[in-house]
């Protein structure tokens, strides 16, 4: 199996005590997330932050990855993409926490669409479990599939009303979903936003990823809390 590998943004402040791993969209790369750390890097300055490319070409966008194809929002194929990949993803994240000499209870997984996918999948099946997993614009894939879960991350889920590439409806159903299974899951719904992130949105996840690494996240469910401006 060949490794992931992406950029990376080392913390700004002594050695790493805390890990965040941007997983992008379809068609993206890591450059394209990794933009996201600057932003946070003032209130996280002892964490690292990496952004893997996704382990193949992307079948409709030549320069950008994918984690796995995908041609429309379809259940099984979701799910099939997220397990089929899932491997390549949790060897990277066990590489990077070995590197840094971190345990998995260090690590929090931020995605975006496809990569929200991706965060929650590996996320929510982790062990130790992650201190907290974000997600914009994306969905929980095989929701079915997902065992009640004794000691869960915290999730946060961010989407855009007026997105059109994942209907914002995706939010709901993954945090239904999440809750079911007796994750903790705060989420939001953007105004006027499409598919993107916008600035409340990384102020959102900001405090989340704070709150989650200082233990002040919720870390027992189910909690389906929607923040407002």
């Amino acid at each position: 199996m060949s490794m992931l590998d992406g950029p990376r943004l080392m913390p700004q402040s002594g050695p790493a005590t805390h890990l965040v791993v941007l997983c992008h969209g379809y068609g993206s790369d890591g450059n394209d997330l990794i933009g996201l750390a600057p932003h946070w890097q003032k209130a996280l300055p002892h964490t690292a932050f990496v952004s893997p490319n996704a382990p193949d070409r992307c079948d409709m966008a030549g320069a950008g990855y994918q984690w796995f194809p995908l041609s429309r929002l379809d259940p099984q194929e979701t799910l099939r993409g997220t397990e089929a990949a899932a491997p390549k993803l949790n060897a990277f994240l066990d590489a990077e926490l070995s590197r840094l000499g971190l345990a998995g209870d260090r690590l929090a997984i931020v995605g975006f669409s496809q990569g929200t996918m991706m965060a929650l999948s590996v996320g929510l099946r982790r062990n130790p479990a992650p201190a907290a997993i974000v997600g914009f614009s994306g969905m929980l894939a095989g929701a079915e599939t997902l065992p009640h879960l004794d000691a869960p991350p915290p999730v946060l889920l961010v989407h855009g009303d007026a997105d059109q590439v994942i209907p914002s409806a995706a939010l709901f159903m993954s945090a239904t979903a999440l809750g079911a299974a007796g994750v903790p899951v705060q989420w939001h719904l953007s105004k006027g936003l499409g598919h993107g992130i916008d600035p409340f949105g990384l102020g959102l996840a900001q405090k989340f990823l704070v709150d989650a690494f200082s233990g002040r996240a919720p870390r027992s469910g189910p909690v389906t809390t929607p923040f407002t401006r």
